[in-house]
C-alpha cells in the first residue's frame, strides 16, 4: 500500500520529491496509435507552473516534460510511457529551519511517525510539486478521451463566491485572469483579496467546480466502482482538498425528492440535472458537474507554535515562496485528475463490451 499509484486500467505512477533532482511518473495501460500534440501538453503544464502570476509562489519552474519511453514518432506505442520534469529553481536553504520541527497542518509529523524519517525540503513528497506529474499525464488521457470536454475554473475565494450556475458563466474568461475563474468582475475582486491576504502574511482557501461535457451513457459500474466514487477519491488525493460533491451536493439534502427528481425526456436526457450526469454510479448522458473544497496553504509568514522532534512546543515562522491562495494553480490539476479518471473508466468500458 504505498499509495503512488492511481488508476486500474489507465495507470499512473509517480515519483519524486519537491526538492529533489526531478519528479517524473509512469504511465501504464495507454493505448497505442494515440497521436499526441506535445504543445498542448506543455501548455497545460504552463497553466500549474509556479511563478506565472503575483498571486502564486515566486518560485520559477520551466516544468518541461521529458518523455523517455512508450512514444514513437510522437504517437503512442501501447508501452509504459515514461517522462521526468526537472527541479531547476529549488531553495532548499529557506527549510533548514523546520528541520526538526512539525509544521501546524503539514504533514511533517505524519510522514515522521509513519516512516521514521521525512525529507523536510519542501514538504518532500507530500508537497503539491508531485501534481506536475498529474497535470502531464491527465494531458495525455485528455488526448485519449478527447470528445469529453473538461472545464474547471474557481468558484469561490474565501467567502468571494460566484453566484451563478455553470450554464450562465463565460468559460472564455477563464484563461484570460490569473484567478481563473469565469466571470471578469468576480475576478478582479478575488485577485484584490488575494494580494491582500498576502500582505498580512496569510493564506486562504477557496473552491473549483469543474465540468465534463459530452460523456457517454454508460461509465461506472454498481456498488464498489461508481464513477463519482472514483472522481471524488481522485479529488481528495489532490493537496489541500477538504471536500468534494457532485450534482446538487449538500444542497440536495434541504430538498423533497419531487423536487429532487429528474424527470425524463422521451429520447432519455432529463429536464433537470439534480443528479449530476451520474445515477447509480454509472453516467447517464448529461453534464457531470462537482466542485472541490481547497483549505488555506498551511505555510503562512506569521510567527506560529510548533511542535518539534523532542516533543517541545516552540515558535516559528514560515519561510520560502509559497501559494497564498492554491486554488488558481489547482484548476489544472482537477481537470486532469478528471481526465485520468474518465480515461480508466472509458478502458474499463472497452473492456467490459470487448
Amino acid at each position: 500500500m504505498a499509495g503512488n499509484t492511481f488508476g486500474k486500467f489507465f495507470k499512473l505512477t509517480t515519483f519524486g520529491e519537491s526538492h529533489g533532482e526531478a519528479i517524473g511518473g509512469i504511465i501504464d495501460g495507454c493505448p497505442s496509435g494515440i497521436s499526441l500534440d506535445f504543445e498542448a501538453i506543455q501548455a497545460e503544464m504552463s497553466r500549474r507552473k509556479p511563478g506565472q502570476s503575483a498571486i502564486v509562489t515566486a518560485r520559477k519552474e520551466p516544468d518541461t516534460v521529458k518523455f523517455l519511453s512508450g512514444i514513437f514518432e510522437g504517437i503512442t506505442t501501447g508501452t509504459p510511457i515514461g517522462f521526468v520534469i526537472e527541479n531547476t529553481n529549488q531553495k532548499s536553504k529557506d527549510y533548514s529551519h523546520i528541520k526538526d520541527t512539525y509544521r501546524p497542518s503539514h504533514a511533517d509529523y505524519t510522514y515522521a511517525k509513519k516512516y521514521g524519517i521525512r525529507d523536510y525540503r519542501g514538504g518532500g513528497r507530500s508537497s503539491a510539486r508531485e501534481t506536475a506529474t498529474r497535470v502531464a499525464a491527465g494531458a495525455i488521457a485528455k488526448q485519449f478521451i478527447k470528445e469529453i470536454e473538461i472545464t474547471a475554473y474557481v468558484s469561490s475565494v474565501g467567502t468571494l463566491y460566484l453566484d451563478k450556475q455553470y450554464s450562465e458563466l463565460d468559460f472564455s474568461e477563464i484563461e484570460k485572469n490569473p484567478v481563473r475563474t469565469a466571470d471578469a468582475d468576480m475576478a478582479t475582486k478575488m485577485e484584490a483579496y488575494i494580494k491582500e491576504i498576502k500582505k498580512q502574511g496569510d493564506t486562504v482557501g477557496g473552491t473549483i467546480s469543474c465540468v465534463l461535457q459530452n460523456v457517454p451513457v454508460g461509465l461506472g459500474g454498481p456498488v464498489f466502482d461508481k464513477l463519482h466514487a472514483d472522481l471524488g477519491k481522485a479529488m481528495l488525493s489532490i493537496n489541500a482538498v477538504k471536500g468534494f460533491e457532485f450534482g446538487s451536493g449538500f444542497k440536495g439534502a434541504t430538498m423533497k425528492g419531487s423536487e429532487h427528481n429528474d424527470l425524463f425526456n422521451e429520447d432519455g436526457s432529463t429536464k433537470t440535472n439534480f443528479s449530476g450526469g451520474i445515477q447509480g454510479g454509472i453516467s447517464n448522458g448529461e453534464d457531470i458537474y462537482f466542485t472541490v473544497a481547497f483549505k488555506p496553504v498551511a505555510t503562512v509568514l506569521q510567527k506560529q507554535d510548533a511542535l518539534n522532534a523532542k516533543g517541545e512546543i516552540v515558535e516559528m515562522q514560515g519561510k520560502g515562496r509559497h501559494d497564498p491562495c492554491v486554488v488558481p494553480r489547482a484548476v489544472p490539476i482537477v481537470e486532469a485528475m478528471a481526465a485520468l479518471v474518465l480515461a480508466d473508466f472509458t478502458l474499463a468500458d472497452r473492456l467490459t463490451k470487448a
